[in-house]
């Protein structure tokens, strides 16, 4: 059997209109990206998401760059062949072009990111045109961005009414002329998405954008049933490990409290 090739921000940008869909899940730790990996997933994505299913946070604000270095070099090592993409947390690339490039290279050179996530659309594309000048994918994410949720004022769909609209069309294109490979569309109606889907060159990577994009994120998370807090409309749950994990940690509490663990197969 062949050695299966590394997927590329290149491999990613060049399925456009070719198929098959593009497959990206979240992973923060080794083990998770490992078992993705084996699972034949195209893209991992470090998410700054890992602030609220990881540290607790009621958001992404508070998440650092430490906190996505950290997690980034753990789902690197576990990584095989997926294109592995850091989300670059809030304020660590607003500030200046220079700044973005400084951070998405520590991501880069320090964490074995091999492309990096930023949010925002026109307004980021002089910093898109920076990183990838200096050798930097970089995917886009435009559509309900979580780091502007303080302005935002909640989770709500973007693109709603036609200024709305239009201005999402715009962002997409100026991001794909500054240089991103693909774009995250989060939370857009259905027909817009398949609309910007349309109207550009690069792949399309929808959550909660409807089935025309070229491909499909989901948090890990919210995949495997770990946590029930929130459950957006677009979230689609192929697993109950939260229940699984409560009754493993139940049938051991019992056993432990009841003499029957350790038994004698358990012991030296």
């Amino acid at each position: 059997m062949s050695e299966k090739v590394p997927i590329t921000a290149a491999a990613i940008r060049a399925r456009k209109g070719q198929g098959p869909k593009i497959v990206v899940l979240t992973a923060y730790d080794y083990l998770t990206a490992r078992l993705a990996s084996e699972a034949g997933i195209d893209i991992i994505l470090v998410g700054d998401s890992l602030g609220m299913v990881l540290l607790g946070y009621k958001n992404t604000i508070a998440v650092t760059m430490e906190d996505m270095l950290h997690h980034t070099r753990a789902a690197a090592r576990g990584n095989r062949d997926c294109l592995l993409i850091a989300d670059m947390p809030f304020l660590s690339y607003h500030v200046s072009a220079e700044q973005a490039l400084k951070n998405a290279g520590r991501f880069v050179q320090e964490a074995g990111a091999e492309a990096v996530k930023l949010e925002g659309g026109e307004r980021m594309a002089a910093t898109v045109e920076k990183l990838v000048g200096a050798g930097i994918p970089v995917l886009g994410h435009i559509g309900l961005t979580p780091q502007d949720i303080l302005n935002l004022g909640g989770w709500k769909v973007a693109g709603k009414g036609e200024k709305a609209a239009q201005g999402l069309l715009n962002d997409a294109k100026t991001l794909q002329e500054a240089g991103a490979f693909a774009l995250v569309l989060e939370c857009v109606p259905a027909a817009l998405a398949g609309e910007i889907t349309r109207s550009v060159e690069i792949p399309t990577i929808g959550i909660g954008a409807g089935p025309e994009c070229d491909g499909q994120v989901l948090v890990s998370h919210d995949l495997l049933g770990l946590q029930d807090q929130v459950s957006p409309r677009f979230v689609k749950r192929y697993a109950d490990l939260k229940g699984e994990i409560g009754r493993a940690f139940s049938a051991w509490r019992d056993d432990v409290r009841s003499g029957r663990f350790p038994g004698p197969e358990h012991c030296y």
